[in-house]
């Protein structure tokens, strides 16, 4: 149960406009209803993702889902699971990818890339962070400077959003069962 209220026309005026947008853009997601009991709080995060939409390109969509998939799962936050599961699948990432990302290091689905990725994300994640030179040298290795800065945001946003929602009680809006996901053969 939310710790705020995910009213659909909160008070501000520029909250109501705000939440409106995101409604049609998006749908109704709790993390904006609750960013809408303070404007400035649901402005600034809608500027965030605007850019980050718009701006954050380089990484593969792919590894990003990953990575913020190992992020949310880390933190604990059934919402961003279930969102990014979803989001995930719909971008069309094998859903055993998805599903496995808890279990990266015993799971076959993935390969070196994407095991790199994971690790990276679960070590940036830890309190406080272990990413080492040892690492570092191995991400150099396969990613450009761009491409590994996108990596290291793409994790802090998650983080925070994660913390958010989590901090503020939000639980998965089942997401994730809307996705088709194949049946394993028998």
């Amino acid at each position: 149960m939310a710790y705020v209220p995910l009213d659909p026309s909160p008070p501000s005026r520029l909250s109501r406009t705000l939440l409106r947008y995101a409604r049609r853009k998006y749908g109704d997601l709790q993390p904006a209803a609750a960013a809408g009991n303070h404007s400035g709080v649901l402005l600034a995060n809608g500027a965030l993702e605007t850019v980050v939409a718009r701006r954050w390109t380089k990484l593969d969509p792919h590894l990003r889902h990953l990575a913020v998939q190992a992020v949310s799962g880390a933190i604990g936050c059934s919402w961003c699971i279930d969102y990014s599961y979803y989001l995930g699948v719909t971008d069309g990432i094998d859903p055993a990818k998805v599903r496995d990302v808890g279990r990266w290091r015993t799971s076959d689905v993935y390969d070196e890339r994407e095991r790199l990725v994971l690790e990276f994300a679960e070590r940036a994640t830890a309190t406080p962070a272990t990413v080492d030179d040892e690492l570092a040298g191995r991400l150099q290795a396969v990613f450009d400077v761009e491409e590994l800065t996108e990596l290291a945001a793409w994790v802090a946003l998650e983080s925070y959003r994660s913390r958010f929602n989590a901090g503020l009680g939000l639980v998965s809006q089942g997401f994730s069962a809307s996705c088709a996901v194949p049946a394993w053969p028998a």
